[in-house]
């Protein structure tokens, strides 16, 4: 096997599994771990792949995302205080938006049961987490299904959401940077999201550390357009403080 082959199959295996680890890949391709770190290092520098200590996940892209099965299993403490927060937030907003993606689906948990709220949504998991709340209404967006997040896209789901005016949206994202703000790999998904930063009052932006610095295909939002972006400590205080300067506050749970 090549150079390049083993590059082929360590991507492979990060997105088949979620991340990958030095020490199981130099065994499993019979070479040394500093011929892995070097690999891992290659596809960091292309964009494929982000290094953790002793090993690396795929940054989602064009061609790839993480199914909303995978994602409930990464990162959950910190998702879930990320989520505590975010909902903290909520304020006096009678009207939601609550995005696609398993943090949102943990927002939609948190949200307070004992006053009237109505919940937009184009992801089916949030309709659901809600539906039994008799003091929420929840409204799903029309559209297309898509099996990889379980939400509605085209041009159903945003001509319904550019028909209301949100008080607060949460919105989610595979990527978040200074240069290119907020971003998703598919273009209906990123109209979504969009149409929903259009249409709110207030957006806040929930999401784990490891999004941040990633660059995915579809930019939908510029950090500028956010009130608060909530994430948890693994985010330097000085990288939050950056990402401040640029408009929203930042709060690391």
């Amino acid at each position: 096997m090549d150079t390049e082959e083993r590059r082929r199959g360590i991507l492979d295996t990060a997105r088949q599994n979620g991340s990958v680890e030095v020490n199981a890949l130099a065994a499993r391709f019979a070479v040394a771990k500093e011929t892995i770190r070097r690999d891992l290092t290659t596809l960091e520098e292309h964009g494929l792949v982000r290094r953790t200590h002793g090993g690396a996940y795929p940054v989602e892209s064009a061609g790839f995302e993480t199914t909303l099965a995978m994602r409930t299993t990464r990162h959950v403490p910190q998702k879930s205080r990320i989520a505590a927060a975010a909902a903290d937030l909520l304020g006096d907003a009678e009207t939601v938006f609550v995005d696609e993606g398993f943090t949102p689906q943990l927002v939609a948990e948190a949200l307070p049961r004992d006053r009237p709220l109505t919940v937009v949504t184009a992801s089916l998991a949030v309709a659901t987490v809600l539906a039994d709340a008799e003091r929420i209404a929840v409204l799903l967006l029309g559209g297309r299904v898509r099996g990889q997040t379980l939400a509605t896209v085209d041009h159903w789901a945003t001509r319904m959401l550019a028909g209301f005016v949100i008080d607060l949206a949460y919105i989610g994202a595979n990527g978040i940077s200074r240069e290119y703000g907020l971003t998703t790999p598919d273009p209906a998904v990123a109209e979504v999201k969009a149409q929903a930063v259009r249409s709110a009052r207030r957006c806040v932006f929930a999401g784990v550390h490891t999004k941040f610095g990633a660059v995915s295909f579809c930019r939908f939002a510029e950090v500028g357009d956010l009130e608060a972006v909530i994430t948890d400590t693994g985010l330097s205080s000085a990288e939050a403080q950056r990402y401040s300067l640029l408009g929203p506050q930042v709060v690391r749970v």
